[in-house]
């Protein structure tokens, strides 16, 4: 494990989150309406209150292209993003213990807005790279035409590809290429 097990789910959720986006590789809008975001939330584990309106996808809505910038921009760039959201979701960092997960770290309260709660956990475990000097383990995807966001948790940094199936679409066409190329 490289980070705290908080920090890597949080950081993984948050790049779910931006791939929900219709133009994240997959051309669909993913989170569609409240049922969706509740399917996502669920997924991920996110605790709290929800409000279940159209409101509060549209608040998640907006947060989604913030991160997404994220995996886009230079390190003084993300810093600043980092700073704004956790002032802007009021965070106050404590310990807390809830469910199957041991202590880890909650930085705004449960009656908090859903976007401000998603926005602080996003901007925690970001910080916690830029700390360790480990901002480019946001990457996206290098298959052709996809560019997924994706968190590379590797030891050895290793990871290129959102998914298997854009590695072996990519290894697959790699593979026919170089076919071609001794066939000819």
């Amino acid at each position: 494990m490289l980070f705290a097990h908080d920090t890597e789910v949080a950081l993984q959720a948050a790049a779910a989150l931006v791939n929900t986006a219709s133009g994240s590789g997959t051309g669909t809008e993913l989170l569609p309406d409240p049922a969706a975001l509740d399917a996502f939330l669920d997924t991920w584990g996110f605790t709290g209150d929800r409000a279940g309106d159209a409101a509060e996808l549209a608040a998640v809505h907006r947060l989604r292209a913030r991160l997404g910038e994220m995996w886009d921009d230079e390190s003084d760039a993300v810093v600043g993003t980092v700073n704004r959201l956790l002032r802007d979701g009021d965070a106050q960092p404590q310990l807390v213990r809830h469910g199957e997960w041991g202590w880890h770290i909650h930085a705004t309260e449960p009656h908090a807005p859903l976007a401000h709660r998603m926005a602080v956990e996003a901007a925690m475990a970001v910080a916690d790279l830029v700390r360790a000097e480990e901002l480019d383990r946001l990457g996206r995807c290098e298959a052709e035409g996809c560019g997924a966001a994706l968190v590379d948790l590797t030891k050895n940094r290793s990871r290129r590809f959102c998914d298997s199936s854009c590695a072996n679409r990519t290894h697959a066409a790699a593979y026919r290429a170089r076919r071609a190329s001794s066939a000819g």
